[in-house]
């Protein structure tokens, strides 16, 4: 049986982020899958995130005043699309939303608001029995060909795989357009700035693809023992926050190598679906000896691998097993000590490799906007679209 899967984010102009952290690690430790969004972040961004993850309820935090009006905002945006039967929100503040503001908030339709004091157990206790009994359908055909209609599928996939689908190969075809998508994988250890450098690559895909082009990030976290999982991926994004990027967060569910036992039937639902001219793959962080997108029969056309410059001695390097089937290797944070002499350790790491006049190594520093280095890897991969 799947995990139960809420979205969680703070309010625009409201970065007060310690309560939320708090309750989104107690969720999780709990075996709730919490995707979070983040803080600062408005009502369209919260509704759009939820409905692309497909979770079965919104937690909002804030502090900064102006919940009563936040909270409607988010219900309308919901009605509007005709999803606020199946989404319900719920909420705290601390000791800014009153008893007073809570009454109001909740004849407009919102489920509860949780007081200061509250026990993280009892907020445990409500998640679990507000969502625990929903149960997901298709959509009408009336949604095909909608962002709406694909989480659905998604959410399916990711309930009936269990680990068994057919590797896609090389890059898909959307079936019902005829279109070409191509796929790319991200993968490195944790903390080598994927994400980051993802976001970039949105963001340049954005500014240069006619305004009907989209993306797609499959984007993937660890899960915890108790099955829960913090899918926290959009929170560190900005750019992917627009309209024609389509972001999914999946948990790996125990698996081991990066991905999760639902990835290719999900990856194969995105390529079907034709809405997207580009799709990024992301790992989570991996070991020396993890190769997630395969060998034979790649699960994408082309893998991309980000490190960082301190991954240890020269032996070490050695055994990172990706170096020698990437196609791309970033040696990103290049602003760091030692980055230069990385650079030249890998350069001689993959001079031996036998496709070695395939790799590509580029120095790069993704938190850096307009870094040269993101450009060229986007011109690689990307120029063509």
């Amino acid at each position: 049986m799947r995990p139960i899967r809420i979205l969680t984010a703070v309010p625009i102009c409201d970065g007060h982020d310690s309560a939320i952290n708090t309750i989104n690690l107690e969720l999780v430790r709990n075996g709730i899958e919490v995707v979070y969004l983040g803080y600062n972040r408005s009502s369209k961004a919260i509704v759009r995130a939820a409905i692309q993850e497909d979770v079965a309820a919104i937690g909002i935090s804030t502090y900064n005043g102006g919940h009563i009006e936040f909270f409607w905002e988010v219900i309308q945006e919901l009605r509007e699309l005709h999803v606020e039967p199946e989404m319900p929100i719920f909420g705290g503040g601390g000791g800014t939303i009153t008893k007073e503001d809570a009454e109001v908030m909740h004849q407009y339709g919102v489920d509860r608001i949780f007081f200061a004091g509250t026990p993280l157990a009892e907020m445990v206790v409500y998640v679990k029995r507000l969502c625990g009994g929903i149960v997901r359908g298709p959509y009408n055909v009336s949604l095909a060909g909608t962002d709406r209609s694909l989480s659905r599928q998604l959410t399916l996939a990711q309930g009936s795989v269990a680990g068994s689908f057919r590797r896609l190969g090389h890059p898909g075809v959307a079936t019902n357009t005829g279109r070409t998508t191509k796929t790319i994988g991200l993968t490195g250890p944790g903390g080598a700035g994927k994400s980051t450098l993802i976001d970039e690559l949105v963001y340049r895909y954005l500014r240069s693809c006619h305004a009907t082009r989209r993306v797609a990030v499959l984007s993937h976290d660890p899960s915890a023992v108790s099955s829960g999982a913090l899918l926290g991926d959009r929170a560190t994004m900005i750019y992917s926050q627009d309209d024609r990027v389509f972001m999914r967060s999946l948990a790996t569910l125990g698996e081991s190598g990066g991905l999760g036992p639902a990835t290719g039937a999900c990856l194969e639902l995105i390529l079907e679906s034709g809405l997207f001219d580009f799709v990024l793959v992301e790992t989570v962080g991996i070991g020396q000896e993890a190769i997630p997108f395969g060998i034979e029969s790649p699960l994408v056309e082309r893998v991309v691998l980000v490190m960082p410059p301190d991954y240890g001695s020269r032996l070490q390097l050695q055994k990172i097993a990706m170096i020698d089937v990437a196609d791309v290797i970033v040696l990103n944070k290049s602003d760091l000590h030692g980055s230069r002499t990385a650079a030249a350790e890998i350069e001689s790491r993959i001079g031996a490799n036998p496709n070695r006049g395939a790799q590509t190594l580029i120095r790069a520093q993704a938190n850096r906007h307009g870094d040269p280095g993101v450009d060229q890897l986007f011109n690689l991969l990307l120029s063509s679209l």
